[in-house]
């Protein structure tokens, strides 16, 4: 059988269980400040006004007003409405759409990282921040939209209502459109 040798346990000092468990609450924040410094950055999206409804998805077209604007309210992007499709927006707009309601208003920050990084179009400095103010009017599927753009354009090329053609309220393209009759005079 073998022996075992008991050996007393010393008593620890007052305090240093203390400053044992700060100097573990240290190395914690510590270890947490270096995760999130090294996470990458993300869009900033504040909503001003909410809208209703599903969210749009990645193969979504996207109806929206917007402006955009840098960091010292330089405006690179007048105010302006259209259909996005969201899978070709820069990666920053389209994480942020894919967050937006019908309806819905937003206040939007992309950092350059997420936007055009040092690459970006000429009236606009490398490595800037991006801001918009965006209004969703709505979205569709981008099939569905495709479809319906090929019908517009059908309809145009037919001269339809809507292009020029009967029913359009005007003359024909050149042509000044009809004059009033005057009433007649008493």
């Amino acid at each position: 059988m073998t022996e075992i040798t008991r050996v007393p346990l010393q008593p620890v000092a007052k305090g240093v269980l203390t400053k044992l468990w700060l100097g573990v609450l240290f190395v914690a924040l510590c270890a947490a400040g270096l995760v999130w410094a090294s996470l990458p950055p993300d869009i900033e999206l504040t909503t001003i006004s909410a809208g209703t409804g599903p969210m749009p998805t990645k193969d979504d077209v996207a109806m929206v007003k917007l402006k955009g604007e840098l960091k010292n309210h330089k405006v690179f992007q007048p105010e302006a409405s259209g259909p996005l499709v969201i899978r070709q927006m820069i990666p920053g707009f389209s994480r942020a759409l894919l967050r937006m309601q019908k309806g819905g208003k937003y206040r939007l920050m992309i950092p350059a990282k997420l936007g055009y990084g040092d690459q970006p179009p000429a009236d606009i400095p490398p490595g800037s921040d991006l801001y918009f103010d965006v209004e969703m009017l709505g979205f569709m599927n981008a099939d569905q939209f495709e479809q319906q753009q090929m019908m517009m354009q059908q309809m145009q090329q037919q001269g339809g209502p809507g292009a020029g053609g009967p029913g359009a309220g005007a003359g024909a393209p050149g042509q000044e459109p009809a004059a009033e009759p005057e009433p007649k005079k008493k």
